[in-house]
């Protein structure tokens, strides 16, 4: 058979070997293969929706940088279980949800690039990509497509991915900042050399210089610029090809422009010996812009620090306990059930509760929150806090994504990429305003053309340099996310990315009491009885019937029955209480209205002489029983409200509470607007109202019923010793508990609502100041250079004030 008549692989160039029957089918036509292997990884990238790989490439895969069979086994190992379990949180079904790490990302076009590249592939439920950290958060339906091939599409549009690792994130770091260094290095050394060298050809200019002598300078002055071209200014043309070739114009297309036509007319003009060059331009411009990207970096690194400072309190190892003793094992290895010793000054390796020991818990770093917490046995520990003086016993509850830890930083990561409307707004602008920016430079290239030739390029070039629109896209993202991390230190989590904007804007703050204004553990004191059941046994009843919730109330009961009875058929009603079958016989727990409307009409239980108040136990006979409980005022709570008040804000008191003790706590915290015995739906209509009116309402709540109304809230806040659902509902937790961190928050988000109003503000004068200017000619090159890198400057160091 003539083998010159076999055909290449398509997939890596090799030929095909006699009989051999390998073929995909890309783009409706099946291409063959010279192997299984080949094969196989064409396949995944055609199945991974990847099919665009074939188009885009420049050469066969065995001679090019694209995937080959070791690359995709390594992305393969990302799908295995076992490895996920590290960085990966399993949601409904087959639903999942990863961080993961960006490199490549340069600018907010790179963002948008991977944002819309990865929502379009089948299976991805969301996407998004913090700008500030370049992480990444993905959910997708593992049944549908596989993280392999997710990390694959990404990879293949020339950004790589990987799992989000502090450590890993780190070193991405280190290398992030010796690339910058090296390239701003060599853009700075030449861009010294050749001002020197342009200083000479000025003076000939004006003293008059040997044609022979100001080639040679201009000849030098070329040949010290191409390290600029071919090493410092390479991000630039490579992010721009990126963006022309998804036909999108981002910030570096007309940055590429600029320095590329400069040089290419630079260079035109040293060969020809005619004509102007701008090598001194081209230098300065690529320098500056490094050195304010560099400084950008840094501050963003800076203020994207809180989630890696979150994920650093967990410790590497930790000290498992078993038959045969103590043994050191990796925190990756724990499993729920494990025994850990905790020694005083260690960090805790993961949530569980104390089975042993006494001593307390630094949990300043997680939840801002100064003062130590006392921890004995069945105190619940959490993952990252340190313990102080003596050694604790615990046994592990959850690891991995289930702790509490993890649950911050996911919540923090959502709240970073999720953008508010002036983000959106913003990005838009910056997207069309950069090709505005090209059809007015045309335009104006085009007048100076005809009617001044000799400094149309000139112009032309200040003109694309000058309006880059990197303050534009800064000004937004930059101010968030120092401060997000701001309040995440002092121990409020942002875990919805409109939440500062909306709470900045707020004219109300609404409280639930219990667990809010009040501690929300609540000490039993007495109980009533109105039968012939003894006490005893309606405390028991009572206790059985909470033995699931998490209500206050539950706890207290829990904590002081001895005598542990099993209810049946549970029925919770959220604001009045609950039912459930006690030895056969139905009870209910709740509010007096709800529990006697199970009362039969010809019960003859007596009832109490005046109407009861507070939690009620009964049957169908009648009442049984009334408890009393006792909550405690928070610390500084009335200061939080007279803050709250002084900053313009009406406060409120919402509590489904007896009138009597919401009075009393509403006189005592100086609250004004108050409400008793509201159910969830009365708490609901009374923030629609408000909404109806035109106010801005803030809702901060802990527990199950407030739910609804955290959701309906424009703005919400759940404590962070809350339920779950509340977290869940709220759009920022007070992990730190501290009442005054509220007050505090929205300082926070109106200075932020201010920094995000001045930097844009700032960019917009800036570009219609600085475009007219350059337009006509008083903006040279260098000036150009200079005025975009330190307006780009200004805006992130203005920004980062929000950290302190």
């Amino acid at each position: 058979m003539d083998m010159s008549a076999q055909p290449d692989c398509f997939h890596c160039g090799l030929p095909v070997p006699p009989g051999a029957r390998y073929e995909v089918e890309i783009d409706g036509q099946a291409q063959p293969m010279c192997c299984p292997g080949c094969q196989a990884v064409a396949s995944a990238i055609i199945s991974g929706g990847m099919g665009e790989f074939y188009r885009y490439r420049t050469g066969k895969s065995v001679q090019g940088r694209e995937l080959i069979p070791a690359e995709l086994d390594e992305l393969s190992l990302y799908n295995r279980d076992d490895l996920q379990k590290s960085f990966v949180q399993r949601k409904a079904g087959e639903q999942r949800e990863a961080a993961l790490i960006l490199e490549g990302i340069v600018c907010a076009a790179c963002v948008w690039l991977n944002e819309r590249h990865v929502k379009a592939l089948p299976g991805v439920l969301d996407f998004t990509v913090n700008y500030s950290t370049h992480r990444a958060r993905v959910s997708w339906d593992n049944q549908r497509i596989k993280l392999s091939d997710i990390l694959a599409a990404i990879n293949a549009i020339g950004y790589h991915a990987h799992p989000f690792d502090p450590g890993r994130q780190e070193a991405v770091y280190a290398r992030e900042k010796a690339r910058a260094l090296r390239r701003l290095a060599v853009a700075g050394v030449v861009m010294v050399q050749v001002m020197m060298l342009a200083v000479a050809l000025y003076a000939g200019d004006y003293d008059g210089m040997d044609a022979t002598l100001r080639h040679f300078l201009r000849v030098v002055s070329l040949l010290l610029t191409l390290p600029v071209m071919l090493y410092a200014a390479q991000p630039f043309f490579v992010s721009a090809w990126r963006d022309l070739k998804r036909r999108r114009t981002g910030m570096d297309v007309p940055v590429s422009l600029a320095i590329g036509g400069a040089f290419a007319a630079s260079a035109w003009s040293t060969l020809t010996g005619s004509g102007e060059i701008y090598f001194d331009s081209v230098t300065m411009f690529t320098f500056f812009l490094l050195a304010g990207r560099f400084l950008e970096m840094g501050a963003r690194h800076r203020a994207g620090q809180a989630a890696e400072e979150l994920i650093k309190l967990l410790p590497v190892t930790a000290a498992r306990l078993d038959d045969s003793g103590e043994q050191r094992v990796p925190v990756a290895d724990l499993v729920p059930g494990d025994r850990v010793l905790v020694r005083p000054g260690e960090s805790i390796a993961a949530d569980g509760r104390v089975i042993e020991g006494r001593s307390s818990v630094d949990e300043s770093l997680l939840t801002g929150e100064s003062a130590s917490q006392q921890r004995q046995p069945g105190d619940l520990l959490v993952g990252g806090t340190v313990n102080n003086e003596s050694p604790l016993v615990m046994e592990i509850e959850q690891v991995g994504e289930a702790t509490v830890l993890s649950a911050i930083v996911r919540l923090l990561d959502r709240a970073q990429t999720e953008k508010p409307a002036v983000a959106r707004l913003a990005d838009r602008v910056a997207s069309w305003f950069v090709l505005a920016l090209l059809i007015l430079a045309t335009a104006v290239a085009w007048w100076w053309w005809k009617h001044d030739p000799q400094h149309a390029f000139a112009i032309t070039l200040s003109v694309l340099v000058v309006t880059c629109p990197c303050a534009l896209s800064l000004a937004t993202p930059a101010a968030l996310t120092a401060a997000t991390g701001a309040l995440t230190r002092l121990g409020v989590l942002t875990t919805r990315g409109h939440a500062l904007e909306t709470l900045a804007r707020s004219s109300h703050v609404i409280f639930d009491k219990t667990g809010t204004l009040t501690e929300g553990r609540l000490r039993y004191q007495r109980v009533e009885v109105f039968g012939d059941v003894e006490p005893d046994r309606c405390l028991e009843i009572a206790a059985a019937l909470e033995a699931s919730s998490e209500h206050p109330i539950a706890a207290a009961l829990r904590a002081e029955a001895t005598c542990v009875l099993r209810a049946e058929s549970l029925t919770a009603i959220p604001g009045c209480g609950i039912e459930g079958t006690v030895d056969g016989q139905i009870y209910r727990l709740g509010i007096p209205e709800f529990v006697n409307d199970l009362r039969l009409p010809e019960s003859n239980v007596a009832g109490p002489a005046q109407g009861p108040t507070g939690v009620v136990l009964g049957n169908e006979r009648g009442l049984l029983a009334q408890f009393g409980f006792a909550d405690r005022i928070r610390d500084q709570a009335a200061e939080a409200v007279a803050e709250l008040k002084q900053m313009g804000v009406t406060v409120e008191l919402l509590s489904g509470d007896e009138a009597t003790v919401v009075r009393r706590v509403a006189e005592h915290l100086g609250i004004e607007h108050f409400q008793s015995r509201c159910r969830p739906e009365d708490k609901l209509a009374r923030v629609q109202a408000l909404q109806a009116q035109g106010a801005v309402v803030a809702m901060v709540g802990d527990g199950v019923n407030d739910a609804p109304v955290l959701a309906a809230a424009q703005v919400s806040l759940a404590m962070g010793g809350g339920t779950q659902l509340a977290h869940a509902s709220a759009d920022m937790v007070l992990l730190s508990e501290h009442l005054p961190h509220l007050p505090a928050a929205v300082r926070t988000a109106r200075r932020t609502r201010a920094v995000i109003r001045q930097n844009l503000t700032w960019a917009l004068v800036y570009n219609i100041t600085a475009l007219p200017l350059a337009a006509t000619g008083y903006i040279a090159p260098w000036m150009a250079a200079l005025g975009m890198s330190a307006s780009s400057l200004v805006v992130v160091v203005n920004a980062l004030r929000l950290r302190r």
